[in-house]
């Protein structure tokens, strides 16, 4: 069941394994918003602000731990590269051994950190406890998050995109079947959306665990392989923390944004969640592109096939930005269509500044998809330390952005925030994969060692 990428047509290997990775990752979206559409259309305005507003908060937390099992996945598929499947082995137990510890870290920090952060923000009196109620049974779900994306970050690893598509698929359909049982039936309000969205991830990670040890005979894990190494625990840390770290740098500039945002009141936030929802499908290509170069680029740099990368990133760049002009062109003439799903015909305010914010940042797609492949380009080669810096540009540009320009422009200037700060990052990891690429030979040989 397992995929090598070090053999045949690069970009033709990277859109077959972005297929499946699109679809999932477009499931998945549609399993996050689906709370947001039945809470919207069934307890109202309100209460979509309300899930909107733990937003920023949520990519801050879940982002760190998804960063976290992504790097300890690269690691993993350097190995299988490598052909060392004694490696792949020890890199899952280590990795299991890491989430473990991670996971009782973060959850603690997070349900107590939970509402001095909603308050800090100024989220809307008229929302803050709906928020809370929502924000906080997330963040007791954490363990379930690293589960399902550790286990299914292993097994993409291993060239295998397609199982994760049908178990996320099983996991929205429960999800939206539970929303309607908790919310309606039950009457758990918000909080029934977010119990919802754990259990979901909770089943997934299941199905995941129980394919993993039926079908890959090389992870069935020996009780040596479960012998803790500092040193190998340390090769996937020097990874995995400046990826994690990567993530929530990005996300304190959203939390940022989401500040400014709430100045303008529960109106506005809900606009910018619907909004937020319909973008975030239409850049899932941008997205699985750029997951699926992470994959391909750390098989074939353990294998020291470097030609092969320089090449898979050059098409699809041209892939890429043939996707971004594509998914532009949707949001913009069916923006006010797609957010009318989430709020009825009756919030003609909530439609007229959603169009506002897609039409702004659909702009862009194009740049985000360049940053979405250098990144994971350079993760996958194991030099995490460059998105991280990249991540710090994108913080930096994004806080300056929205408070200047929702000074000037009001609500689009914090819809212009997001865009400016991926110009900035990208131009970054740009030049970086430039650089390194330099000092990569032009032949084939042994991966050097990773270094961040």
């Amino acid at each position: 069941m397992t995929k090598d990428m070090t053999r045949g047509n690069p970009i033709k290997l990277i859109l077959l394994f972005s297929i499946p990775l699109l679809i999932g990752n477009i499931f998945q979206q549609f399993y996050n918003m689906a709370d947001t559409v039945i809470v919207g259309r069934t307890i109202g305005v309100t209460a979509l602000a309300a899930v909107g507003a733990t937003g920023s908060i949520s990519f801050l937390v879940l982002g760190f731990v998804q960063g976290l099992t992504s790097g300890f996945s690269v690691i993993t598929a350097q190995r299988f590269g490598a052909g060392d499947e004694a490696g792949v082995r020890r890199s899952f137990a280590t990795s299991v051994l890491l989430s473990i510890a991670s996971t009782a870290v973060v959850t603690t920090i997070s349900v107590l950190g939970a509402r001095p952060l909603l308050e800090l923000m100024q989220t809307p009196s008229d929302i803050i406890d709906q928020s809370y109620a929502y924000i906080v049974c997330i963040f007791f779900g954490i363990g379930a998050t690293v589960f399902f994306n550790l286990l299914s970050g292993i097994i993409r690893a291993l060239g295998d995109s397609k199982t994760p598509l049908i178990f996320l698929i099983i996991a929205c359909i429960v999800n939206i079947v539970l929303d309607f049982v908790l919310i309606v039936n039950v009457h758990m309000g918000v909080a029934g959306a977010a119990v919802a969205t754990v259990a979901a991830q909770l089943l997934s990670g299941v199905c995941c665990l129980v394919y993993m040890f039926r079908r890959f005979s090389i992870l069935k894990l020996k009780k040596s392989d479960w012998k803790f190494d500092p040193a190998f625990a340390w090769e996937h840390l020097r990874v995995a923390l400046p990826m994690a770290f990567q993530f929530s740098i990005t996300a304190i500039g959203v939390v940022v944004v989401q500040s400014v945002l709430n100045g303008f009141g529960s109106t506005s936030v809900a606009a910018f969640t619907a909004a937020s929802k319909i973008d975030q499908v239409a850049t899932q290509p941008l997205l699985s592109f750029g997951v699926a170069m992470a994959t391909f680029t750390a098989q074939n740099y353990g294998a020291g096939h470097f030609h092969r990368i320089r090449e898979g990133v050059k098409k699809c760049v041209v892939v890429t930005i043939a996707a971004s002009i594509l998914g532009a062109a949707v949001v913009i003439i069916f923006g006010g269509a797609l957010t009318r799903l989430f709020v009825g015909n009756a919030a003609a305010e909530v439609i007229s500044l959603s169009r506002t914010y897609l039409t702004a940042v659909s702009l862009f797609y194009w740049v985000l998809g360049l940053l979405f492949i250098f990144r994971n380009t350079m993760q996958g080669m194991g030099r995490a330390l460059v998105p991280m810096s990249a991540g710090v540009t994108e913080l930096v540009l994004r806080v300056v952005a929205s408070f200047t320009l929702a000074k000037a422009l009001g609500y689009l200037g914090v819809c212009l925030a997001s865009p400016l700060a991926w110009i900035g990052a990208a131009v970054l990891l740009c030049i970086f994969y430039v650089r390194t690429m330099r000092t990569i030979p032009n032949e084939d040989e042994p991966a050097p060692p990773t270094t961040v």
